[in-house]
């Protein structure tokens, strides 16, 4: 089994002297290519802080993180923005897409920006397009169209590059009980299907419940994890709600 994702003693400290405050203490976990890996904890636990260093967004206080074999908080800056852009995907909550690009250049963006050949530009929007049914849309502007078509527009700009990993925060929380539904189905078949290695922040158990394991965080360790295995989604629903009762916090949805 490939490793994507390697972490070992990861600590983040904020704070100096007397105001210290540690987010995250010595942190280590794997990730097998091809997992759904879910993050969650109480308010505060540190889940996002955790996913922020992972996807080099920011940098751990010590500990060392691979990502397919790359060192990446050894990189510099210019190696680390060469890294994002041609391995990692993102996904945020609140989209990011940009309103002066139609929805096929904010897909298309990470490509142009590598100077990809536009034969296999051409290509992978018409893959991706027919994956997220959002062909009819390609010439609109994110304004234009909906939440959850914003949110698929902002999937398909994540994925275009065959990322290694894809980071998905909080990807539902500003979305519709069907619109949330329709990106974890698609997020799921891209898992099954492709073989996409996500890991998605989250404090819904619904969402939860699409991952083939759970991580839970609390005061910055990690508490505990779970794994679907042979179970329903269903039944994996019901044991991420046990486990958050007893870590002490977490919303829910019903299971649809």
């Amino acid at each position: 089994m490939d490793v994507v994702l390697e972490v070992k003693k990861v600590s983040k400290i904020y704070g100096t002297n007397n105001h210290v405050f540690q987010a995250l203490k010595d942190i280590n976990l794997e990730m097998i290519k091809g997992e759904f890996v879910g993050i969650m904890g109480p308010s505060g636990a540190g889940k996002s802080t955790l996913l922020n260093i992972l996807s080099t967004i920011d940098v751990p206080t010590s500990g060392s993180i691979r990502i397919n074999g790359y060192k990446v908080n050894e990189m510099n800056e210019n190696d680390l923005a060469d890294f994002r852009r041609d391995r990692l995907g993102f996904i945020f909550q609140d989209f990011n897409l940009l309103d002066t690009l139609t929805v096929k250049e904010n897909i298309l963006l990470p490509l142009a920006l590598a100077n990809a050949n536009p034969k296999v530009i051409e290509n992978k929007l018409k893959q991706v397009a027919t994956t997220f049914g959002i062909e009819p849309i390609l010439e609109r502007y994110p304004y234009e169209i909906s939440g959850g078509q914003q949110q698929r527009t902002a999937t398909a700009r994540a994925i275009v590059t065959n990322p290694d990993l894809i980071f998905a925060d909080e990807p539902t929380g500003a979305l519709d009980s069907k619109s949330a539904l329709n990106l974890l189905q698609t997020l799921k078949k891209l898992n099954e299907q492709e073989q996409a290695s996500i890991m998605m922040v989250t404090h819904d158990s619904f969402a939860a419940s699409f991952c083939s394991r759970v991580l839970f965080i609390k005061d910055g360790a990690i508490f505990s994890e779970i794994r679907r295995g042979e179970q329903s989604r269903k039944e994996f629903f019901q044991q991420v709600i046990h486990v958050l009762t007893v870590l002490g916090g977490g919303g829910h949805h019903d299971v649809i």
